[in-house]
C-alpha cells in the first residue's frame, strides 16, 4: 500500500512555488476558519469560568471537596469501571449544555473527561489549525507507527482540500508534494487527489471529492474518523453514552419477539425494558372471503394496500377491495372477477402503479386493467410449459416471467418481448427480483439432460460463479437456487439443496432470500455471500406448493402456510415460533401475503376455497367480529356500481367453473 520514492516523483514531478503561498489570514496555516465556525462541537479547556486546584473547584468563594470512594467499580455488584462511567457522564453533561455540572463532577470525582492536550487537539481540528493539530497528534499515545501515518495523512488531506476550495492552488500543491506524498500514500488515491487540482469551481471540487467543504461538516467527520486511531481512553468518542444507550435499545428491539413498530418510532422509555405483547399482532381472523369455488393457490396485495388479488384453481382471479380508510374490518367487497382463463390461475403480479394485474394460467400470461376488468393483452406464444412466476421490475418499465420450461423472459410494460434469456439449467418453480433492481433469484429443479439448443436465436444461460462452500448435497440431481445479475444475465451464484424448492421471496434490503423447502423447513439465505442465515421449522410441507413471506415492520416476521391447514409465524432473527394460527378448513394453506401499508394485517388462502384476513385482536371488536363476504346477492347493473362484480357475470362464472377439471387437493409441482 505504501509508495516508493519513484512512484511519488512520477506523480508529482512539478514543484510548486511555495513563496506564492498566501499568508494566513487568521494564523491557521493559511486556511480560513470559516468566519469563526467550528464545524462541530467543541469543548473549552476551561470549566466555564471555574478553576480547579488541589483543594477542589472554587466557585464564589466556596470549595467542592473531592469524594474518595472505595473500590474501582460503580458498585459492589457491578463490573462497570467507575472512572470510565464518570468520564462518560461528564461528556454527556457537556453535550447537553450542563457545563457547570460537568465541572462540579470533575472536581468532586477527581476525574477529568480528557487532558488539556486532547481538548486542544480537538479544537485545532475544528478550527483548522493544521500544523498545531499534527504536532499535538504526536502526544496522544498512538502506539502503532502505521496508525500515526494514517492519521497524519487524513489531517493533511483535509488541509489540501481546503486550500483547493479557497483557490490557493500553490499552497495545495505544496501540501500534496511535501506533506501527503512522503506519507507513502496509495498511488491510486494520490492520483485522485492530484486530479482535483483541475477543478475550476469549489462546487465541482466538493462534488468530485464527495466532500462538503470547510463550512460543512467535514472537520467534524475528520475528527470522528481520527477517533479510530487515537486510544478511546485518551480521547473519548463523540456522544459515547447516547451511543451505548441506543445500542441497548436496538438490542431490546431485536429481542422483543412481537415488536411490530416502524423503525422511525422512538417511543422507547429509558425507565424500563422495551417489551411488546401479542395484543397488537395480527392473530385474529376479521374477514373471510368466500367467492372462489375451488382451491385458492396464490394471493398478492396491491402496492397501496387497498386491493387484494387472489388466484384459484377455479380458473379465476378476483380483485377484492378493502374498506375505505377508517371503516370497519368487515367492509370488504369483490371489485373484479377475472374469469377469462382456460386453466387454473397460478401466479399474480401488480404493476408499480397498481393499474395492471398480471395473471398466469398454465403457459399463458394475461394483462388486466384493474379499474375496468378488461383483458388488455394475452401472451401465449413464448412459454411452452407452466409459467410459475411473474414479477414486475422495480422501476415499472416491464416485467419478467419464468417457468418450468426453464425460460426467463423480459417483457416491456406493454406486453411486447424485450429479451428472451434462453434456457436456464433449472425448471423454475418460483422467482423473485431484489428491490434494488440488480438481481434475479430463481429456485427450481435441476434439468436432467442439459439442453444447449438456442431458443429463438438466443443463447442458453450458463451457471457461473458457483461457490462450492455453499453448494449443498451431492453433485448430481436435486434442486438449486440460482442468483442472476439482472443486467448481464449471468449467474452470480448457484446453491444446491436437497428437496423441492417451492417459493422464494426477497427482503426489502435486497440481502436475504426466503425459500420454502420440502420437507418441512424454510431457509433464509444471505444472497450476498451465499450463506445460510437461518431456518424455520414447525410447518408441514411435503407434497404441495407452499408459499411464505416476510412480514411486519422492517420484515421482522416470517409467515408461511402449511399442509396441516394452519398459518405459522416466526420471529425472523431468533427463529422462535410465535404463533400457529388455526381457522382454515381441510387442506393446505397455500400462500400468505402481508399488507404492504398496514403492519397489522395479512391474508392467507387455502384449499378450503377461502381467503382469511388477519388483524390484531384489539381490532376484532364486537362490531368487527369475523365477517364473511360470499358474493351472493350481488347485482351487476351495466357492470358499474360500488361493490359490484365487474368482468364476467357471477352466474356465468359459476356455470363455467362447474365443469372445471378436478385434479385433487392442493397445487403440486407436477400440475
Amino acid at each position: 500500500m505504501r509508495l516508493v520514492q519513484s512512484d511519488r516523483d512520477s506523480i508529482l514531478s512539478a514543484s510548486p512555488d511555495v513563496s506564492d503561498e498566501a499568508g494566513p489570514s487568521n494564523g491557521h496555516d493559511g486556511v480560513a476558519s470559516t468566519n469563526g465556525r467550528t464545524n462541530g462541537h467543541s469543548y473549552s479547556a476551561l470549566t466555564n469560568g471555574a478553576s480547579t486546584g488541589a483543594g477542589g473547584l472554587s466557585k464564589n468563594g466556596k470549595g467542592i471537596a473531592r469524594v474518595n470512594l472505595p473500590g474501582t467499580t460503580i458498585s459492589e455488584d457491578s463490573s462497570i469501571d467507575r472512572e470510565e462511567f464518570v468520564r462518560l457522564v461528564i461528556q454527556s453533561l457537556r453535550d447537553v449544555g450542563y457545563i457547570e455540572s460537568a465541572a462540579t463532577l470533575e472536581a468532586e470525582s477527581g476525574y477529568t473527561m480528557e487532558t488539556l492536550e486532547v481538548t486542544q487537539f480537538r479544537q485545532y481540528i475544528l478550527d483548522g489549525v493544521w500544523s498545531k493539530a499534527e504536532t499535538a497528534l504526536r502526544h496522544l499515545y498512538i502506539e502503532e507507527p502505521e496508525s500515526l501515518l494514517d492519521a497524519r495523512f487524513l489531517i493533511n488531506e483535509q488541509k489540501y482540500l481546503e486550500f483547493l476550495e479557497a483557490g490557493k492552488t500553490t499552497a495545495a500543491l505544496h501540501v500534496l508534494r511535501n506533506e501527503l506524498a512522503p506519507l507513502n500514500v496509495d498511488p491510486d488515491h494520490l492520483h485522485t487527489l492530484s486530479s482535483l487540482i483541475m477543478c475550476s469551481e469549489p462546487e465541482d471540487l466538493r462534488r468530485r471529492a464527495d466532500w462538503d467543504g470547510a463550512a460543512g461538516l467535514s472537520r467534524q467527520r475528520l475528527l470522528n474518523t481520527l477517533h479510530n486511531y487515537i486510544p478511546s481512553s485518551v480521547m473519548i468518542p463523540q456522544k459515547r453514552f447516547p451511543t451505548l444507550i441506543q445500542q441497548a435499545l436496538e438490542y431490546q428491539r431485536h429481542q422483543c419477539l412481537y415488536h411490530n413498530l416502524p423503525p422511525d418510532v422512538t417511543n422507547f422509555s429509558l425507565y424500563s425494558d422495551h417489551f411488546c405483547t401479542n395484543g397488537e399482532f395480527p392473530t385474529t381472523t376479521t374477514t373471510i372471503l368466500e367467492i372462489h369455488r375451488d382451491e385458492v393457490w396464490n394471493i398478492e396485495w396491491s402496492h397501496d394496500g387497498q386491493y387484494l388479488a387472489t388466484a384459484s384453481k377455479d380458473k379465476s382471479a378476483i380483485i377484492w377491495r378493502v374498506g375505505d380508510s377508517g371503516s370497519s374490518s368487515g367492509d370488504w367487497s369483490p371489485h373484479l372477477v377475472l374469469s377469462d382463463h382456460q386453466y387454473a390461475v397460478g401466479a399474480l403480479s401488480w404493476s408499480l402503479d397498481d393499474s395492471v394485474l398480471l395473471t398466469t394460467a398454465d403457459q399463458i400470461i394475461k394483462m388486466w386493467n384493474t379499474k375496468t376488468g378488461v383483458c388488455i393483452r394475452t401472451l401465449e406464444e413464448r412459454h411452452q410449459e407452466t409459467v410459475s412466476s411473474i414479477v414486475w421490475l422495480a422501476d415499472g418499465s416491464g416485467f419478467i416471467s419464468a417457468g418450468l420450461d426453464r425460460k426467463i423472459i423480459h417483457w416491456n410494460a406493454d406486453g411486447t418481448v424485450k429479451q428472451d434469456w434462453g434456457l436456464t439449467t433449472i425448471r423454475i418453480t418460483d422467482m423473485a427480483l431484489t428491490p434494488d433492481g440488480t438481481r434475479l433469484v430463481a429456485v427450481g429443479m435441476e434439468h436432467a439432460t442439459p439442453d444447449v439448443t438456442p431458443s429463438r436465436g438466443s443463447q442458453p444461460v450458463e451457471l457461473v460463479g458457483v461457490n462450492p462452500v455453499v453448494t449443498l448435497g451431492s453433485p448430481k440431481g436435486g434442486n438449486r437456487m440460482v442468483i442472476f445479475d439482472l443486467t448481464s444475465k449471468h449467474a452470480l451464484m448457484s446453491i444446491r439443496m436437497e428437496g423441492e424448492l417451492t417459493s422464494v421471496k426477497v427482503s426489502q434490503n435486497s440481502q436475504y432470500a426466503l425459500i420454502n423447502h420440502a420437507p418441512d423447513v424454510i431457509y433464509l439465505y444471505d444472497i450476498r455471500n451465499g450463506r445460510l442465515s437461518g431456518k424455520y421449522i414447525g410447518q408441514q410441507q411435503g407434497r404441495h406448493i407452499i408459499r411464505s413471506c416476510f412480514g411486519g415492520a422492517n420484515g421482522t416476521f416470517i409467515i408461511s402456510g402449511s399442509e396441516d391447514g394452519n398459518v405459522y409465524v416466526w420471529h425472523r432473527e431468533t427463529g422462535t415460533l410465535l404463533e400457529v394460527l388455526p381457522g382454515h378448513g381441510e387442506g393446505s394453506v397455500n400462500a400468505v401475503s402481508w399488507n404492504p401499508t398496514n403492519n397489522r394485517m395479512f391474508a392467507s388462502c387455502s384449499d378450503d376455497c377461502t381467503i382469511r384476513i388477519w388483524e390484531a385482536p384489539e381490532l376484532a371488536t364486537l362490531e368487527t367480529r369475523t365477517h364473511r363476504v360470499d358474493g351472493f346477492g350481488v347485482t351487476i347493473p351495466n357492470g358499474k356500481g360500488k361493490g359490484k362484480l365487474r368482468g364476467q357475470p357471477w352466474d356465468d362464472h359459476i356455470d363455467s367453473t362447474l365443469s372445471a377439471e378436478v385434479r385433487g387437493p392442493g397445487l403440486s409441482l407436477g400440475q
